[in-house]
């Protein structure tokens, strides 16, 4: 699916004159703005625009299970906003973009934003010969660390999944875990999955509908320390081991899963409690000290406010596609610099290259960087994505080809229809719907 818009020639005279003011002093506009959809195992949206030197920038505005959403609001309300405009100016057009729409936030909203100020970044780098992480101050380290997902329905399932991601390179590794009793938990890869614990679009299941599953906290509080207890000691104590609870639990839950799991030296507890509610997160630092990662639902710097300003987590976890793009998200993180807050910033594959290269630039930019989450896309989607990003000794790196380094196939792209995927839904043992 492509979408294509184009200035509207009889707009009424004052507001073409309004958008010459916001002209290149050099002449350059925006010319063209696609909204591209592709599924190759997976869906994403992609935003192309073209300036009139024929520079052409990628954005990644891709929500799960919500996909044409952004791809309307994108295509219906923003495209015929940017022609015209000056490509160049990417803090005035986030602006106009955020504060015109009145309407704020949301993740429709900052993700559509997140897509214009990626493909500006990316046109800018390009013009320049630069990689974007330059244009944001150059590299403050070698690499990305960089943490891969491990799991399995029983903790020698787990010890394989994790030896595998060692093999691969990877120096920190998540693990999640089945809990006995209940059927498919998030994180754990489904039965015939290829390879030990990998799954690419999976938990995403395709269809009309999302599918349920069934989660029960006590017991997965119960068995939780026993995997960790297990896991450290087959592995030692240096490999970094991370864990995300998915929003499942209370504040009080929270900090006593966390106070159990402190024998075991976790990198971080990521999710822990439902985020929206930032004052539950001063009762789960009473409880532990247990360092804390939260934010990937996160797509502002008000979603921050309280927990960066009374240092109530350590890691922030948003994704740049989601979070209003790299202007804003590094915005966050200079914000959480003053606190001692590091980035994780969020890395699943339902994020594209496109968004996980602007990440590594970011994150290499930073002073503040903490880890990098890394799942690898499949091949049919770098079929499409062609990226120069890469991966090495459990460090990642965007490469130094001007501008993100990503490049979209439209042939290749075009093979792949959209198709409707929705992430599951969750209900307690009882039948009452529970986070998911």
């Amino acid at each position: 699916m492509t979408t294509d818009q184009h200035a509207d020639e009889s707009a009424p005279v004052g507001a073409r004159a309004q958008g010459d003011l916001v002209s290149s002093a050099a002449g350059t506009t925006i010319e063209r703005v696609e909204v591209l959809v592709t599924n190759p195992t997976r869906n994403f949206v992609t935003l192309r625009i073209t300036t009139s030197d024929g520079v052409t920038g990628l954005g990644d505005a891709t929500v799960n299970g919500r996909e044409l959403a952004v791809v309307s609001y994108l295509r219906d309300h923003v495209a015929h906003l940017l022609e015209g405009r000056d490509p160049w100016r990417i803090e005035d057009t986030w602006q106009y973009l955020y504060r015109g729409a009145y309407w704020r936030r949301g993740p429709i909203t900052m993700s559509a934003i997140a897509a214009v100020d990626m493909a500006l970044c990316d046109i800018k780098g390009k013009v320049t010969g630069q990689p974007v992480y330059q244009l944001l101050g150059g590299a403050t380290r070698a690499g990305l660390l960089a943490y891969g997902h491990a799991s399995g329905a029983e903790i020698p399932q787990i010890f394989e999944s994790v030896h595998e991601h060692l093999e691969e390179g990877y120096r920190a590794v998540r693990v999640q875990t089945a809990v006995p009793g209940l059927g498919q938990v998030y994180g754990v890869a489904a039965a015939g999955a290829s390879g030990a614990g990998r799954y690419d679009y999976e938990p995403a299941r395709r269809g009309l509908r999302p599918t349920e599953e069934q989660w029960d906290t006590r017991a997965y509080m119960r068995h939780l320390p026993t995997v960790f207890e297990a896991v450290r000691a087959e592995f030692g104590p240096e490999l970094p081991l991370l864990h995300d609870g998915h929003h499942r639990m209370t504040p009080n839950q929270a900090g006593q899963l966390g106070r159990s799991l402190e024998p075991y030296d976790l990198f971080w507890l990521e999710d822990c409690t439902p985020a929206e509610n930032q004052e539950g997160l001063r009762r789960v630092r009473a409880l532990t000290s247990q360092p804390l990662a939260i934010g990937e639902i996160f797509n502002s710097i008000w979603d921050y406010q309280t927990l960066i300003t009374e240092q109530l987590i350590d890691y922030v976890r948003s994704a740049v596609t989601h979070t209003g793009g790299i202007t804003h998200l590094k915005k966050i993180m200079d914000f959480a610099s003053l606190y001692q807050i590091r980035s994780g910033f969020h890395g699943p594959t339902d994020i594209s290259p496109v968004g996980q290269a602007a990440a590594l630039h970011l994150g290499l930019a930073i002073h503040n960087f903490g880890i990098q989450e890394y799942m690898r896309h499949s091949d049919e989607t770098l079929s499409v994505f062609r990226t120069s990003y890469t991966f090495t000794d459990g460090l990642l790196h965007p490469g130094d080809t001007p501008g993100l380094g990503v490049e979209y196939d439209d042939e290749a792209g075009a093979a792949f229809e959209y198709s409707p995927a929705y992430l599951p839904v969750n209900r307690l043992t009882d039948g009452t719907m529970h986070d998911w």
